[in-house]
């Protein structure tokens, strides 16, 4: 069992049970092999998230990279950063970690990756759909599995050696009993914090709420918990620990846009021209921010996605990629490349350290902007890219007539992920196709007010939407 549909664009993830089984999985796992010998190499980091089904999957997985011919190196139980750093730390290319992320409990997949610090894209996950349906490719002998021990010390103590408080924040870690709990606090512990734990009791059922830190119950419980223990922030982690959400000590979410243009406007001092890749789905704010500016920092704008935004931070020499999603990639020397929620964790809790002033305090620093939180109406998989492109047609020719959308012209409709519709004023929607799920991606950002902000999306882009029959019906407020 191998339900086509659970390889993505950057990684895969099934129903255990439903969409793929352990068969599946050894002929996922000969498929990677297959790819990885084309390109001359034999050796894998494997790691698995805390699941029911995760060492199930795991088992199998590794089945058929042996029957590959790889040699796979079992970290075991890990975050996906951890398993990244595994490729760093015993020198070897491959990494396939078993992990379903912030999904609820009952899902599992795979990200994989060959060279460091990259992970899959589009035309390698393509082509290991292609291998893994044909049936796996050939098998070749010579695979073996050896367990390796350590990683969670070499990790903890990398991330410290970057990161050392300058002074003592309290800090609320909440990791809603999924994986990051193992890890997580000793992590902020070694770098100098004095931590409150919330749900880091590992439970695969996720008694409370899905450990996701863009969800509103997630935010809302750790919210709480600051605001209770007066704390000088919150962090959140999902499940497999590669995002971090951030609360600040009045108990205010900062979704993760505006912190990423906290954390750009903290490091310009130090690395003045810098450039920073921010994902599509970010607020405009970056466009015009005037600290930024004064130290000549740059803005590059790019795709949704963890392979994506990391293959685009390697290529154009960034110092650090944000992305709206919770996902943010420090590069050396901040970090290693890759997305790291407790990295990032460790660069916010400096940034307020050295500071020396509230996390409230910076955020009001910054210039008003009303964003809405990320929309997914179902669209079917089948015909969620063919939906976008006829929306962005309809938003280009808009444009090209000098239609205005609320009294305000179209400036620009940049096409790099979806349609992101930029107004003359600063305002602007994007609509692009989720790149996991059978969805679109719905965000719109007012530069004037909430109720404004409210009036883009309901009187502009509903109706819009609503042309459409194939997009399901919207279930979230604005």
């Amino acid at each position: 069992m191998l339900h086509p549909t659970g390889f993505r664009e950057y990684d895969a993830r099934w129903l255990w049970g439903d969409q793929v089984d352990a068969d599946g999985m050894r002929t996922v796992g000969r498929a990677f092999a297959s790819l990885a010998r084309a390109r001359g190499i034999s050796r894998t980091v494997v790691g698995h998230d805390w699941r029911s089904c995760s060492e199930a999957v795991k088992s199998a997985l590794v089945e058929g990279l042996v029957a590959g011919g790889m040699t796979a190196l079992d970290v075991g139980l890990c975050l996906t950063p951890m398993a990244y750093f595994a490729q760093i730390w015993l020198d070897v290319p491959g990494v396939a970690m078993v992990t379903a992320s912030h999904n609820p409990n009952g899902w599992t997949g795979v990200k994989v990756g060959l060279e460091p610090p990259l992970t899959f894209g589009p035309d390698d996950m393509a082509a290991l759909k292609a291998l893994a349906l044909a049936g796996g490719g050939e098998g070749s002998p010579g695979g073996s599995v050896e367990r390796v021990e350590g990683l969670a010390e070499a990790w903890i103590a990398d991330l410290a050696s970057r990161v050392r408080l300058d002074r003592r924040l309290k800090v609320v870690c909440a990791c809603g009993n999924g994986t990051a709990g193992a890890f997580a606090p000793a992590a902020l512990r070694a770098m100098g914090a004095e931590v409150i734990e919330m749900d880091c009791d590992l439970d695969w059922t996720f008694p409370r709420y899905d450990p996701n830190p863009e969800d509103r119950e997630m935010l809302a419980e750790i919210s709480r918990r600051v605001v209770e223990t007066g704390a000088d922030l919150g962090l959140g982690f999902d499940g497999d620990g590669d995002r971090c959400g951030v609360v600040d000590d009045r108990g205010e979410p900062i979704f993760a846009d505006k912190m990423g243009l906290l954390l750009a406007r903290g490091l310009a001092a130090d690395h003045p021209g810098a450039r920073f890749v921010v994902d599509v789905k970010s607020t405009g704010l970056f466009d015009t921010d005037p600290v930024l500016a004064a130290h000549g920092c740059t803005v590059d704008w790019w795709m949704t996605g963890h392979s994506h935004m990391k293959r685009r931070v390697a290529a154009t020499g960034a110092l650090m990629g944000f992305e709206k999603s919770g996902h943010f990639f420090p590069a050396p020397p901040l970090g290693r490349g890759y997305d790291d929620g407790v990295a990032t964790a460790g660069l916010v809790m400096d940034l307020v350290a050295r500071a020396g002033r509230p996390l409230s305090d910076l955020r009001e620093d910054l210039a008003p902007a009303w964003t809405s939180l990320t929309m997914s109406p179902h669209c079917p998989d089948e015909a969620r890219y063919e939906v976008v492109a006829r929306l962005t047609a309809e938003f280009q020719a808009d444009r090209a007539a000098g239609r205005e959308i609320l009294g305000r012209r179209i400036v620009d409709v940049a096409t790099i992920n979806g349609a992101r519709v930029k107004l003359e004023d600063g305002s602007w929607l994007l609509v692009r196709a989720s790149s996991n799920k059978p969805e679109l991606v719905v965000v719109v950002e007012s530069l004037r007010s909430q109720d404004d902000m409210r009036a883009l999306f309901h009187e502009a882009v509903k109706p819009r939407l609503a042309g459409h029959p194939e997009i399901g019906a919207f279930n979230q407020e604005v």
